[in-house]
């Protein structure tokens, strides 16, 4: 908890002094701020994301041999991590993160209603005869504190936050 509450103050005080990323918000219609072409040094520029990114790796490694990946001694290393101040109203798209082999989301503010992530199975693109199932999507509802982790070829969005607060979330991506 107190983790995500210095997260929480770096990441609001981030979307206030970031006019790289703000401006590129609103360039690309994100309805809120994001980090994700402005910054790419949070855990050298801020302890609290430092702090984060230590968890991040333990939890990544154990992922990664959970899932079977064969890593042939070789540690995943964090490429990638920014910050998501998503205003009422926002949503991000479906997509994958090329270019990563693990991809993650932490949540630091989640206010009801603000939208789940939504995770598609990866054979619906195949366009094959198949009957209707359940679970062709999971709708994963974040607390403060989780940690999403995901292959990084899986498609995936953020639902529309609904809520009238910002919902708050780091996201990140490893490589091999």
């Amino acid at each position: 908890p107190e983790l995500i509450a210095e997260l929480e103050d770096s990441c609001l005080a981030l979307a206030q002094d970031d006019d790289g990323g703000r401006r590129w918000s609103r360039t690309h219609g994100y309805r809120g701020y994001t980090s994700y072409a402005s910054l790419n040094d949070l855990p050298r520029r801020d302890p609290a994301f430092a702090d984060l990114k230590r968890h991040l790796d333990r939890h990544v490694a154990a992922f990664a041999r959970d899932v079977g990946m064969d890593l042939g001694g070789h540690k995943l290393k964090l490429d990638s991590l920014w910050v998501n101040v998503m205003k009422a109203g926002g949503t991000h798209s479906g997509h994958l993160h090329p270019h990563s082999v693990v991809s993650g989301t932490v949540y630091i503010a989640v206010p009801d209603g603000s939208g789940a992530l939504k995770l598609e199975d990866p054979r619906l693109p195949m366009l094959m005869a198949a009957p209707a199932r359940d679970g062709t999507f999971v709708y994963a509802e974040p607390r403060p504190g989780t940690i999403f982790l995901w292959e990084s070829w899986l498609r995936h969005e953020v639902m529309r936050n609904a809520a009238k607060a910002d919902r708050i979330s780091i996201s990140f991506n490893y490589r091999w």
